[in-house]
């Protein structure tokens, strides 16, 4: 799916961008994009794609509405796709004719859908999702019989990407119609480490159900069918399982499972090398991360823990960005409670920096955001421009 290309913002950037008393060269240089580039744009010359104008308005710390035409939003090239993925989900058993790529070309479309997953590049699974999905279900229907149990693993992890798209988008039933179709595909691989990612990803059906108790159940029956082997892959899946266990068991107030899963991804963290397993991160920075996830999750008893875990470590830049960014935005919350609104806000702009459209579809991003603006403290410009750029209300 091709990307937008905008024509007629460049006068609207221009006048941001004095507005925000910035040069054309200092614009250029934070939005990293070419100097004579800015120019014909603002000369009204050239078109602007999505990935240049959402690189202008973050540099310019403005909501991209403000630059588009006609003030459409953002999140709307987002949800123009899910009518098409809705319609490759209700043919996944009988794919519509069309042509397939050799199996090391899919492959490699899928590692670059599961790269951008982690560092939360959602606009980008959005444009290519339908398509890639509607090709695998062919080569798994249709395609050539040797390659079929390749592609089918090939379905389960692009199917998982265009997961995060719906959910983060929330767009919550078309993500469970596409876990279904997950937990469809992994079991004809016979690979017990991907029917333990598609578990991991599962949770998001009970989350969004407020179903915690039988999510952990959920999840404590996944452990038990990991395979009890000592190799690496096999010790991360089970970890990122107790791990996510301990999250959901924090949102269930069960203080006692919290303890035991923790204590649990933390023994097998300390045995695997930070790293992304089926693709899922795991190892010791991402249990670290989840330390402060059930720390908020357990309510304000527990949230100095969370701001003592963030005193003591910060998430190193090799983790995904997907998950640093998750970091910051729990991390806020905890210290906004705490009654440190200029700390928290400060998160919320590092979380932006990091993965800005994972925080900006974020609904606690949004609460929050909405919560210091009313507030009042710090910056009150630039807590407006931060509550309109992620759509805070009130």
């Amino acid at each position: 799916m091709p990307g937008t290309v905008y024509r007629g913002v460049g006068p609207r950037i221009a006048y941001v961008r004095r507005i925000a008393r910035l040069t054309q060269t200092q614009l250029a240089c934070s939005a990293d994009i070419a100097l004579g580039t800015l120019r014909k744009i603002e000369r009204d010359e050239r078109g602007v794609s999505d990935d240049i104008l959402e690189r202008i308005a973050d540099a310019l710390d403005v909501d991209l509405t403000r630059l588009l035409p006609g003030g459409g939003r953002p999140d709307d090239r987002v949800h123009q796709v899910m009518p098409g993925l809705s319609a490759v989900i209700a043919t996944y058993d009988c794919p519509n004719d069309g042509p397939i790529r050799p199996i090391a070309e899919l492959r490699s479309a899928v590692d670059k859908a599961v790269a951008w997953r982690l560092g939360a590049q959602y606009l980008h699974i959005a444009r290519q999702m339908p398509a890639l999905l509607a090709e695998l279900s062919r080569a798994v229907h249709t395609g050539i019989a040797g390659d079929r149990a390749a592609a089918v693993r090939l379905l389960v992890h692009a199917g998982r990407a265009a997961d995060a798209v719906a959910y983060k988008y929330g767009a919550r039933d078309l993500s469970a119609r596409l876990i279904d179709l997950l937990r469809w595909a992994a079991p004809r691989t016979q690979d017990p480490l991907l029917d333990a990612s598609v578990a991991y990803v599962r949770t998001e059906v009970f989350f969004a159900a407020q179903e915690h108790v039988a999510g952990l159940r959920a999840l404590e029956r996944a452990v038990d069918a990991v395979p009890r082997r000592n190799d690496v892959a096999s010790l991360a899946a089970r970890g990122a399982l107790h791990m996510r266990a301990a999250v959901i068991a924090g949102r269930a107030g069960d203080i006692g499972s919290v303890g035991t899963h923790l204590a649990e991804a933390r023994i097998l963290g300390d045995r695997v090398p930070e790293s992304v397993y089926g693709g899922t991160a795991f190892g010791p920075d991402s249990v670290r991360t989840h330390e402060v996830s059930v720390a908020v999750g357990l309510g304000d008893a527990y949230v100095g823990r969370a701001l003592d875990l963030a005193r003591e470590w910060t998430p190193p830049p090799e983790l995904p960005a997907e998950r640093r960014s998750g970091f910051f935005i729990e991390l806020a919350r905890a210290q906004l409670w705490s009654g440190r609104p200029g700390e928290a806000f400060a998160s919320l702009k590092v979380a932006r920096r990091i993965a800005p459209q994972q925080t900006r579809t974020h609904k606690w991003v949004r609460e929050d955001a909405a919560t210091l603006r009313r507030l009042k403290r710090g910056d009150a410009g630039s807590l407006t421009n931060f509550a309109e750029w992620c759509h805070a209300a009130g």
